[in-house]
């Protein structure tokens, strides 16, 4: 059976909310980023960057969100899976894309200016994540404005995703960003999302 390592407070929720995209079993170990847990010597087998999500899935060992997620919807043969190859390289390319321009930029951003305690906020750190989610959003938005999912006519891995990683857009005024806003609502809408945000907020 599948065995999901990693708190729905974590990159793991876009993992769980493909697990119920899928509506497959799994186990959930529910560790939180940076804890005990993640340290011990046997999830350190696990991932040695002592990162999660971090999957077991019938003996074969996968860390990584975005990868997991291409990975599971591949192997049970999901409609979410893009079958023409160019909407797969476009899901890639997206996945690639969020990882790189607006992941860790976000985060920085909402516990710098409302997540941690206001002793820890640094306004440096978030002006500076602020400066490069803008372009990033300002690029997705206008994609968004031509097309309604990110890789091809459907909801798609491509969207699952990004839309899972700005899990944190959903309490930021996206109002500059019309698109991306009303995008984002649609995604977070599906009946698997809603599951996994509860999971989250719960």
């Amino acid at each position: 059976m599948l065995r999901i390592h990693g708190s729905a407070r974590s990159r793991a929720l876009r993992t769980l909310w493909m697990t119920f995209e899928l509506g497959i079993p799994y186990e959930h170990d529910d560790l939180l980023p940076r804890s005990p847990g993640t340290k011990t010597p046997e999830f350190l087998a696990l991932n040695p960057n002592a990162r999660v999500p971090v999957i077991e899935d019938d003996g074969f060992v996968l860390c990584e969100s975005m990868a997991i997620n291409f990975y599971l919807a591949k192997k049970h043969n999901s409609p979410l899976y893009p079958s023409d190859p160019k909407q797969e390289a476009l899901a890639l390319q997206w996945s690639f894309w969020e990882t790189d321009r607006l992941d860790r930029q976000l985060v920085n951003y909402m516990n710098h200016t409302s997540a941690l305690p206001e002793a820890e906020r640094d306004k440096s750190v978030a002006d500076a994540a602020w400066a490069e989610v803008v372009p990033a959003l300002d690029v997705l938005n206008g994609v968004l404005h031509k097309t309604r999912w990110l890789a091809g006519a459907d909801f798609s891995l491509a969207d699952l995703n990004v839309a899972g990683a700005l899990y944190r857009g959903l309490s930021m005024d996206l109002s500059r960003w019309p698109a991306v806003r009303e995008w984002l609502a649609r995604c977070w809408d599906r009946p698997a999302a809603k599951r996994a945000r509860a999971m989250r907020e719960g």
